[in-house]
């Protein structure tokens, strides 16, 4: 049997994926260490991989909420916590990895510490990429504007810096790119189908399109009303009152059932005196939710979007980071959803209007929840997986 070990950033988006693939792994016999964070042990021990905690380690979740906010918008400043925490894992990981041997490392594409590790030890190593793929092709889906640009190119000789001091430490990292691109000679398992995913042609085969990892329905949703308004903004930038309330004004006593998830950092008693129709809740079952929609209004987290199109709900979207946005944008060129191009009711409206009025949306997501369900899914990542142990 084999030894395989994962890495993760602390992020439900990241992590929720790859739990499929570490449970049939553990069911077929295969030892599966997972290097998280304590907020997501109880999911990960629920598979049964052995859960091993960074919190100590890691550097992200020190930040404060906005220093936390500049990641993903500020590249200097997430290569220097991506570092940052690589360094300070830095020992306790090596020796782990010196004495346990595996056969494989898997990581997620933004845990870098994860490749690094594989990197200097010559360990099997697998990207796991729960946005979309990177390379030069699909970055154009990613619209900069002119002073991101300027920022990036400023930022260079900071990220060089840190750069250095993993190189310091035996990383063979040569610059940015070796560590937030997907190369053509690193296998990698995309959670996505070649259809959504941008310019899926310019990749090597060493990439495998796998699909979404849709989790089964836990909880009952009941249909109230002829149409279902889901609105989320996630599990991470989701402290959006003035979106929320204008949303409310939207729909209020309309014949829409509105179902509002607000995340743990909204202030539940600002939401009192509810239109009828309309339901606000900290946490619900998502995908119960959308398996009822017909329309989703959301933040663009790539999980969130290929449960919606899963379901053949077109989208309203409302990005908050550039990865956010690049995943709206995809949508956009597929006609799958509309961008909201301003945060006031009038547009919240028309927005959803047009989702409901024309059905070509609702059959663009249809057809792209077609190609997800053709892929291989969780077998397909744990053949490839394995494949890679057994060159070992």
């Amino acid at each position: 049997m084999a030894k395989i070990v994962f890495f993760c950033i602390p992020a439900h988006g990241h992590t929720n994926p790859t739990l499929g693939v570490v449970r049939e792994l553990v069911s077929l016999g295969h030892e599966v260490l997972y290097y998280s964070y304590n907020m997501l042990k109880e999911k990960i021990e629920n598979t049964g991989a052995k859960f091993v905690s960074c919190d100590d380690y890691d550097m992200e979740q020190k930040l404060s909420p906005e220093d936390g906010a500049r990641l993903g918008k500020d590249l200097a400043f997430s290569t220097k916590i991506l570092v940052d925490t690589t360094l300070a894992l830095d020992d306790m990981v090596c020796s782990q990895i010196k004495e346990l041997q595996p056969d494989c490392i898997v990581a997620d594409s933004m845990a870098i510490w994860g490749k690094c590790v594989a990197l200097k030890f010559g360990i099997p190593f697998i990207s796991s990429t729960t946005t979309f793929a990177f390379n030069q092709h699909s970055a154009k889906i990613m619209k900069q504007s002119i002073g991101q640009i300027f920022g990036m190119i400023f930022s260079m000789g900071k990220i060089q810096k840190d750069i250095i001091r993993l190189q310091n430490k035996g990383y063979p990292i040569n610059n940015v790119l070796d560590i937030i691109k997907n190369d053509d000679n690193t296998d990698t398992i995309v959670y996505t189908s070649p259809e959504f995913q941008p310019c899926s042609e310019t990749f090597s085969d060493k990439y495998t399109f796998i699909g979404p990892s849709i989790r089964p329905i836990t909880d009952e949703i009941v249909k109230t009303h002829k149409k279902l308004i889901y609105i989320s903004m996630g599990t991470v930038i989701n402290n959006n009152a003035g979106f929320y309330h204008n949303c409310i004004k939207a729909f209020a006593d309309t014949d829409f059932q509105v179902i509002m998830s607000v995340g743990n950092l909204t202030d539940m008693t600002k939401f009192k005196n509810l239109p009828e129709n309309i339901f606000v809740y900290q946490n619900v079952d998502q995908i119960a939710v959308l398996s009822k929609a017909d329309v989703f209004i959301s933040h663009c987290g790539m999980n969130s979007v290929n449960e919606s199109l899963y379901y053949g709900v077109p989208l309203v979207m409302f990005p908050q980071t550039p990865e956010q946005g690049g995943v709206a944008n995809r949508v956009s060129q597929l006609k799958a959803g509309i961008m909201l191009k301003k945060n006031t009711v009038k547009n919240i409206q028309n927005a959803v209007k047009s989702l409901i009025d024309d059905g070509e949306y609702r059959k663009n997501a249809i057809s792209i929840s077609d190609g997800f369900k053709k892929c291989s899914g969780v077998k397909g990542a744990v053949e490839k997986i394995l494949n890679i142990c057994k060159k070992n």
